[in-house]
């Protein structure tokens, strides 16, 4: 691999003469390594290099010139980033090992040779010096190979590898996913002897691995390795329990596991946002808990929607993920069945605005979570079933551009009922405010302000004569 592409960012050639001035060692390394060889045209956003050297000085430097900032991201590694304009620089020092009996495994002195091959797998352990000259790629663990044959392998033996850094455990799953490669036999052997060491890895490295997962191109990849290894059962026996609804198609049972899985690649194939891939994988999470055969419609879930809106905030909770995201995620999860639904109840104006209000700005996300979820082998049934649901979204696009419901709220605000009503601000100006939303929503008054203010005059009036009376 030539340097030539990349050494063009004149940031990136700004570390390189700092590096040559000083005369220490510096290397490239890392995903771009991967990324250049898999795709050698795709820009890089996050650069990683080694530096052989004092490491806090050197990038303090660099920093400097860039009137940027040196941020440590991993004390554990040595490892700083310094932002750019375009690219995130991550410098590192050379990695040492922390568990590892050198004697025994016989470990390179030489600092570059030594850290590549305590680094996680062979894709990711390829370097090129760019100080204090340009040279050819140093690979010590066949990692070209590796990535011409797809598949993802530890330099050095896989569960001396996990031990290192448990969280690898979950990283080998997101790089099949995200890459499409296959895991070598005896790592994913190694990933299920040592799964329950992801309890040492705090929740916050688990989220945030699990998220780049879902956010992969096919996501349900990285999700079975998760599930087949024992991995998925350690951090989220929930997941894990939707396989074990076993499939009964007597009853009209298809496996959970399975169809969740359908759902997520489906979403992530139209493009869908994190919080729709969250959702699509968290949309069946209560149907465990609401199973119930009945003898006429086989097996039920009724309710699954509403337990599992409650689940996905305690998991939301537990696993530590942005409020922001959790609450939109249960929204969906909690309306998912909504839309379908009102193909039984009648699509009326009334229905759809009723939806439309609760989904509000996400009513995209949630025709996306919705076509996603027909996962039917039975191509007719998949018909009627999408034909129904088209006609639920177009009554309610329709709706919608009529009512603006997107950006619904109660168009007189709380002083203008105050000073209408002769309140003062408490309960009874949030039921006046809640009556008028209600009659808007139901089809009784336009959504606009004369129409409202007019509403709200009357029902005060109606009040007043009732007192009288």
């Amino acid at each position: 691999m030539k340097a030539g592409k990349i050494l063009q960012q004149s940031a990136l050639r700004t570390i390189v003469q700092e590096a040559r001035q000083r005369g220490v060692q510096l290397y490239l390394v890392g995903g771009v390594m991967r990324s250049r060889l898999l795709c050698p045209e795709e820009d890089a956003q996050d650069i990683d290099l080694m530096l052989i050297g004092d490491l806090q000085s050197f990038a303090e430097n660099v920093a400097d010139v860039f009137k940027s900032r040196v941020v440590s991201i991993n004390r554990q590694f040595d490892t700083v980033m310094i932002p750019s304009r375009k690219v995130n620089f991550e410098l590192s020092g050379p990695r040492i090992a922390r568990y590892i009996d050198d004697e025994s495994l016989s470990l390179p002195s030489d600092p570059l040779e030594r850290d590549l091959l305590l680094r996680d797998f062979t894709i990711n352990a390829l370097a090129l010096p760019l100080s204090p000259q340009k040279g050819d790629v140093v690979d010590p663990a066949g990692g070209r190979k590796d990535i011409a044959d797809r598949v993802i392998r530890t330099p050095i033996e896989a569960d001396i590898t996990i031990q290192e850094d448990p969280l690898r455990l979950m990283r080998a799953a997101r790089f099949a996913a995200q890459l499409d490669f296959s895991v070598a036999p005896p790592l994913l052997k190694a990933m299920h002897r040592n799964r329950k060491l992801l309890a040492k890895v705090s929740i916050e490295r688990i989220t945030a691995e699990l998220l780049k997962i879902i956010s992969t191109p096919k996501p349900s990849i990285g999700l079975k390795l998760l599930y087949v290894t024992g991995i998925l059962d350690t951090f989220s026996p929930e997941l894990s329990e939707l396989a074990n609804l076993n499939q009964d198609k007597r009853h009209h049972h298809k496996n959970i596991f399975e169809h969740t899985l359908k759902v997520l690649d489906n979403v992530a194939e139209n493009g869908g946002s994190l919080h729709t891939r969250l959702a699509a994988l968290l949309h069946d999470i209560g149907k465990p808990v609401t199973r119930r055969y009945d003898k006429v419609q086989g097996w039920t879930f009724h309710g699954h929607e509403v337990i599992g809106e409650r689940m996905v905030r305690r998991l939301g909770k537990s696993w530590k993920m942005p409020s922001s995201l959790m609450n939109t995620t249960s929204k969906l999860v909690r309306l998912h069945m909504r839309p379908i639904n009102l193909t039984d109840e009648g699509v009326t104006d009334s229905a759809v605005r009723r939806l439309g209000f609760q989904v509000g700005e996400h009513i995209d996300d949630l025709i996306t979570l919705c076509r996603a979820d027909v996962t039917s082998s039975d191509p007719r049934r998949v018909k009627r079933y999408l034909a129904n649901f088209e006609r639920v979204v177009a009554h309610l696009k329709k709706v919608e551009e009529k009512d603006e419901i997107r950006a619904f709220q109660s168009p007189v605000r709380g002083e203008v009922i105050m000073a209408e009503a002769g309140l003062e601000p408490g309960p009874e100006v949030g039921k006046l405010k809640k009556m008028i939303e209600e009659a808007i929503l139901d089809g009784k008054i336009p959504n606009d302000y004369d129409a409202a203010l007019e509403y709200l005059r009357d029902q005060i009036g109606t009040g007043e004569k009732s007192k009288r009376s």
